[in-house]
Formats: C-alpha cells, sequence, structure tokens
C-alpha cells in the first residue's frame, strides 16, 4: 500500500505550470455575453412599451 503522505514527483511541476496556463476563467467572455444580454433585454423592453 503507498504512504498517505504525498510527496512531489519529478512530473508535477511541468503539470501544475501547464494547469495554471490553462485554468483561467474567461472574464472578458463573460462580460461580453452579459452585455449582450443586458442590451438585448432593454431593447425588448422599448419596443415593448411603444
Amino acid at each position: 500500500m503507498k504512504p498517505m503522505i504525498w510527496k512531489p514527483e519529478e512530473g508535477d511541476e511541468k503539470f501544475n505550470a501547464y494547469l495554471d496556463q490553462l485554468n483561467h476563467a474567461p472574464y472578458e467572455v463573460i462580460m461580453a455575453i452579459l452585455l449582450v444580454v443586458f442590451c438585448l433585454f432593454t431593447l425588448v423592453v422599448i419596443m415593448g412599451v411603444f
């Protein structure tokens, strides 16, 4: 049975660097989608008034 204490292995640093490069939330895309949804909602409300 393997020991319960984790010790870093030789490939862990490269794998962590890869995950750091990969795992970032696309805040610009999220904000752009929210802006488009807000503008469309506003347009529908304004069109509904007239």
